[in-house]
């Protein structure tokens, strides 16, 4: 079925799109973004991402709580939200910029540009607002991982057939999210009859309801236009056709109120212009809000964004545009909170919930056509008593009906940490690495270790995948805490990438270069001043260290592949951002063997978790696989800035207001990027190198800046020292270092023989 919509998508959309693009002039500066082609800046740099798509302006108003909510529960995430339309856009970063952390045009529904965005954002929740139904959309964001979650949603009386029409397919897609919530009983029931599974679809109520009206004041401009004038009617809203029948009835009005004022605010900023001629044709004297204070006149032509909020409650009488055409109506419910009787056309249908409820309240007037519209603002403004009771109606209801957005912040918190955001390798990749994964699998299943044991107490400490998890922090802390235990530690590493293949045993304080023992062991040789054993051949490294130094404790850095050894305790890291290498094996994937193999660890600590986060859903995983090993939180907070050149450490607000160039060549990239993101650093660039990368003279000759920042791991493996040059120092933070360190040998209780769970 997905085939057969792309198919499609392939022959109507691309020539539609590409029609309105050179014919109209859409999209213009957008298609790329609106293609998959996301700024850099927005691409995931680690930190846990939410992103929220509101089609456009009403969308946007209406999830304006749930953002200020999100960025509550979530306050180490980054905050993102999409638009359709550029009105939306305009009005995203007007309302939302001092919540969310970036805002962009949400792909078009193809499957190259909804996985190109995805992927570029890992989403680890991923939030619809109303009836954005995009079933490539969709299917990504849960084939990546992500939960996905469909708020405020609705079906109209236009859209519901089409969708029941379509239910063979639309099961399928209404199937995808993790949580569907219905603005009302009717908008449940329409999308359980387009097929959506009755389990996942719940009424969260209307999150327009939760709308708080402007607290910015009105214009003094428009505030010194309306002071010698009542009564003041003003119009929102309104769509093609609707000016005239406004105008009419406005007509009506200052015939007997000599001194009335129309504020006329078309729905659309393309239609301004078009407003404007049409006044200008009717011979009633209008001012543009733009060209405010110019001149005095009974009608004002709203020509901006963002103000018709605040001046509802300057109002006497509102009219709803959108009902007097099939459109459907507009939200009521900004005028509702500031008391205001409203008027609304026979053609409600997009907030039909709203306006019954309003109507069986007695807080809204409802028309049949234009005829009947003059006549109405004239019994509310000859009954002053009755209009201020229906606009105080209007707001009782409203207020009674808030709690959408709790109910939606609760769902969203339970499927952001049931979420395990890992992106799946493109389909190009699994055509041409499907078959080598699957060899390297078999080869995997098939190994048989024959280990052999050293006289000392051994702990491995490794990952399921190729890339940094964080095993050398770990390992780091881990000697602190052992020898303020009284205990002496020894390391053995593999040396990966060194330049020697022979047995190296290195005595605490000895010299070499990370040539000869590679980045990850130099930095264990310079930090932790112990006995370091290097080789493919660990149990030949230990036992040349037991004649030599005889340590109480052994530390397997990277072991847990490492089957010829064995160990005492296997502590596995998982990196929470990206735990299991898309799920397949290298080279497809990033998984070195299969998940099953986590049943061997007895300890696993996943990395890379921020205090806010529990990572229910990725416990739950590992739990599939291992059912008895403690399994703990660990995070790498940002301790200080080291000059490269002199050693001397600097508080981490040190470089916040220089452009800095950051540049890494570790397991995950992102992570670092993320912590400075954190930071708030301004990065005028980022680069990125392959893991273990030993710079040249010409890499550091691309890295020019005025300040260059990088990881501990990537200064032992630059040729020279570039000037301004600073690393991060980082510290390791456990929820529950006691537990952990419980399972570690204690020279207060004896060493252990075997793990004792």
């Amino acid at each position: 079925m997905f085939f057969l919509y792309n198919l499609l998508a392939a022959l109507v959309l691309v020539p539609y799109y590409l029609y309105r693009a050179l014919r109209h002039g859409r999209y213009g500066g957008t298609l790329r973004q609106r293609l998959g082609f996301l700024d850099p800046s927005l691409s995931q740099t680690g930190r846990a991402t939410v992103w929220l798509h509101a089609v456009s302006v009403g969308e946007v108003l209406s999830c304006q709580e749930l953002v200020a909510g999100l960025r509550r529960a979530f306050p180490h995430a980054r905050i993102l939200v999409s638009t359709t339309t550029a009105t939306g856009h305009t009005m995203a970063r007007e309302k939302l910029s001092n919540l969310a952390d970036g805002f962009f045009y949400a792909p078009l529904d193809f499957p190259f540009a909804a996985r190109r965005t995805l992927h570029a954002l890992r989403p680890r929740l991923v939030i619809i607002a109303e009836t954005e139904i995009w079933p490539n959309l969709f299917r990504h964001a849960k084939r990546l991982g992500a939960g996905l979650l469909v708020v405020n949603a609705r079906l109209s009386d236009r859209s519901a057939p089409r969708y029941r029409a379509f239910r063979f397919f639309f099961r399928r897609v209404l199937a995808l999210p993790d949580a569907i919530l219905a603005q009302s009983d009717l908008d449940r029931s329409r999308l359980l009859n387009a097929g959506a599974p009755p389990e996942r679809v719940v009424v969260g109520g209307n999150l327009k309801f939760d709308f708080r009206p402007s607290q910015a004041p009105p214009s003094p401009e428009i505030l010194a236009l309306l002071e010698n004038r009542r009564p003041v009617i003003l119009a929102g809203s309104t769509r093609e056709t609707e000016e005239q029948p406004v105008l009419q009835a406005f007509l009506q009005v200052s015939e007997q109120y000599k001194d009335a004022i129309l504020i006329l605010a078309p729905r659309h900023p393309d239609r301004f212009d078009a407003v404007a001629e049409l006044l200008s044709q009717s011979g009633i004297p209008f001012v543009r809000r733009s060209r405010l204070p110019s001149s005095s006149a009974p009608i004002l032509l709203l020509d901006s964004l963002g103000e018709l909020a605040s001046l509802y409650a300057l109002a006497d009488v509102v009219f709803i545009g959108g009902s007097l055409v099939n459109w459907g109506g507009h939200n009521v419910l900004e005028p509702a909170f500031v008391s205001r009787p409203v008027i609304v056309g026979p053609r409600m249908q997009n907030f039909r919930a709203i306006a019954d409820a309003l109507l069986a309240a007695g807080g809204l007037i409802q028309i049949e056509g234009p005829g009947e519209l003059g006549p109405a603002m004239l019994r509310l403004l000859d009954h002053p008593v009755e209009a201020a009771a229906i606009g105080e109606r209007a707001r009782r209801l409203a207020e009674s009906h808030r709690g959408a957005t709790d109910r939606a912040l609760d769902r969203a918190t339970a499927i952001y940490h049931a979420a395990v955001p890992d992106p799946p390798p493109g389909p190009l990749a699994r055509l041409a690495l499907w078959l080598p994964a699957r060899i390297w699998e078999a080869v995997a299943r098939r190994r048989r270790p024959r280990p052999r044991r050293l006289s000392t107490f051994t702990i491995s400490i490794g990952n399921l995948t190729a890339g940094g998890a964080g095993k050398t922090p770990v390992i780091l802390w881990l000697v602190e805490q052992l020898q303020s235990r009284g205990l002496s530690c020894a390391v053995l590493t593999r040396g990966y990438r060194r330049a020697s293949q022979d047995l190296a045993v290195l005595a605490p304080g000895d010299f070499a270069s990370a040539a000869e023992t590679g980045d990850e062991a130099q930095l264990l040789l310079r930090r932790s001043r112990l006995p370091l054993g290097i080789s493919a051949d660990r149990y030949r490294a230990g036992t040349e260290i037991e004649r030599r130094f005889h340590p109480d404790v052994f530390l397997l850095d990277d072991g847990f592949q490492h089957r010829q050894l064995s160990r005492d305790l296997d502590l596995v890291l998982i990196d929470a951002t990206a735990p299991f290498g898309g799920r397949e094996l290298l080279p497809l994937g990033r998984l070195r063997e299969p998940l099953s193999a986590l049943a061997r660890a007895h300890a696993i600590l996943i990395t890379r978790a921020e205090p806010s986060d529990r990572w229910d859903g990725l416990q739950q995983e590992i739990r599939r696989h291992n059912s008895r090993a403690p399994i703990f939180l660990a995070r790498f907070e940002p301790a200080a800035w080291v000059d490269a050149s002199t050693g001397e450490e600097k508080p981490l607000d040190f470089l916040r207001d220089r452009p800095a160039l950051a540049f890494c060549g570790i397991g995950n990239p992102r992570s670092f990027f993320g912590a400075l993101e954190t930071l708030g650093l301004t990065l005028v660039a980022r680069v990125a190198f392959p893991d273990h990368h030993r710079y040249s003279p010409s890499d550091l000759a691309r890295l020019r800046a005025q300040t260059l920042v990088t990881t501990e791991k990537d200064l032992v493996n630059l040729p020279s020292l570039p000037p301004s040059l600073y690393w991060l120092k980082t510290r390791v933070v456990l929820d529950k270092p006691a537990d952990l360190l419980s399972l570690m040998p204690s020279a207060s209780i004896g060493l252990h023989r075997r793990f004792q769970p």
